[in-house]
């Protein structure tokens, strides 16, 4: 190991700089985060501790991957990829038309509504985002609704999979933080209607104030016999999310036994619409590993790159440094709030929970703030993250459906009224943290 240079010589902050640098610099590469995560802890690990410290990152990984929580993951992924593939969104969207009725803006209204109960069912945002592109945006361009409205209601609904219970962001918060993800989703739920209302409200006040944005749409003549058929497409999908959350908040089950709950609800759904197939389960497998094979090798890097720093010491260091730059523990939380909406501008919010989490809890904890609340203000964070420009994974999901003549550009431009609400979100959570419960 003589070609390693002795980073020890370095000091714990020269150490925290250049490890810092090495990810930046091999990120810009291209390669994958997991790829880079492993290979500076393994650099650090041999540079730092020498060949002994290897089977270290191997305990590391294993109490990752080995918590029961996680089996929750694949579940809620594969309940989406399910979903993605039946009609059981689209149904529940027709269905929604009775409900929104001739408001101004019923159909951006009819959308959120979607959003919601398609969040409710499965934590998964890049099938909802593109669900409501497939379904929604041509429907409300057709009707002549503005088109940076349409877009954002789009985006911004199908996002708010990161808050609403089931979330997985909130599993893998729970999961890093170790905090009771039950807890976290009964703290969420408040919080997660409370943006989708500032949604709502703000598309019926732009509405109001400008009628041309949104068009009433022409009512459409149909029988009773007609309502209740497209109302019947509400029951199967509002069935599975009073069995998923209901199984949860009312303590019959844990997470982990509610998501394969949801996933026995939306096959047998799929199965009474007469749309299961060998096709739609194999499809939906593959999806399904593809998601959560990409969150595990996340997860076993950022544990091995948080085991080693943690073992040099560099938690302790970089705690010190945070919680010295004030007194007042708001402000600190601001910082932190801060660091992690730069992060989510350029990294996944897996690596950014697993990465950022192990040092920030302990803080938050030490300061007296709960871990609950926290998560769920770092989950309104990572709803940013999903919208906010150059990479905000949203953009790019709704960009795959959207008409060509729709750029990247243009979605980003109108993101900017959402993003500002979701920052205020995250304001009203630190102001008034009872919101949550906790």
């Amino acid at each position: 190991m003589d070609f390693l240079p002795d980073l020890q010589a370095l000091g714990i902050g020269g150490a925290t700089l250049a490890m810092f640098v090495m990810l930046m610099v091999l990120l810009l590469t291209g390669m994958p985060l997991a790829f880079v995560t492993l290979l500076v802890a393994l650099i650090f690990a041999l540079g730092w501790f020498g060949p002994m410290a290897v089977p270290l990152i191997t305990s590391r990984i294993f109490s990752f991957v080995n918590s029961f929580v996680f089996v929750s993951v694949p579940m809620f992924v594969l309940m989406a990829a399910i979903l993605d593939r039946s009609g059981i969104a689209r149904d529940l969207f027709d269905a929604m038309k009775v409900l929104a009725g001739r408001i101004r803006g019923g159909v951006a209204i009819q959308t959120l509504l979607v959003a919601v109960v398609l969040a409710a069912m499965s934590g998964i945002i890049g099938g909802e985002v593109i669900l409501l592109g497939l379904l929604a945006l041509p429907q409300m361009l057709r009707l002549g609704y503005d088109r940076n409205l349409a877009i954002g209601v789009c985006c911004a609904g199908g996002a708010l999979g990161t808050m609403v219970p089931p979330s997985i962001v909130l599993i893998i918060y729970g999961l890093t933080a170790n905090v009771s993800v039950g807890d976290l989703f009964s703290a969420a739920f408040l919080p997660g209607l409370m943006l989708a209302g500032f949604y709502a409200a703000y598309i019926l006040i732009r509405a109001y104030l400008n009628p041309a944005l949104a068009p009433v749409a022409e009512p459409e003549d149909m029988t009773r016999g007609e309502k209740l058929r497209l109302l019947k497409g509400l029951f199967l999908p509002i069935l599975v999310v009073i069995f998923v959350l209901g199984s949860i908040y009312g303590g019959i089950a844990s997470v982990t036994e509610a998501s394969a709950i949801g996933v026995i609800g939306v096959t047998l759904s799929t199965l009474i619409r007469g749309e299961l197939t060998v096709e739609l389960l194999v499809g939906a497998a593959k999806q399904t590993l593809r998601t959560v094979g990409m969150i595990v090798w996340i997860g076993i890097g950022a544990s091995a790159l948080v085991g080693v720093f943690n073992l040099m010491g560099g938690i302790n260091f970089v705690s010190n440094l945070i919680t010295g730059i004030s007194d007042n523990p708001t402000v600190v939380i601001l910082f932190m709030m801060a660091i992690l909406f730069v992060l989510g501008m350029f990294l996944d919010w897996v690596g950014i929970a697993l990465l950022c989490m192990p040092i920030f809890v302990p803080i938050v904890v030490k300061m007296g703030f709960d871990p609950v609340w926290f998560g769920v203000v770092f989950a309104m964070n990572m709803q940013v993250s999903f919208l906010s420009p150059p990479f905000g994974p949203a953009a790019f999901y709704l960009k795959s459906v959207a008409p060509p003549d729709i750029s990247l550009g243009d979605i980003f431009k109108s993101l900017l009224p959402f993003i500002a609400m979701q920052v205020l979100a995250v304001a009203i959570l630190i102001i008034f943290p009872g919101i949550t419960g906790h």
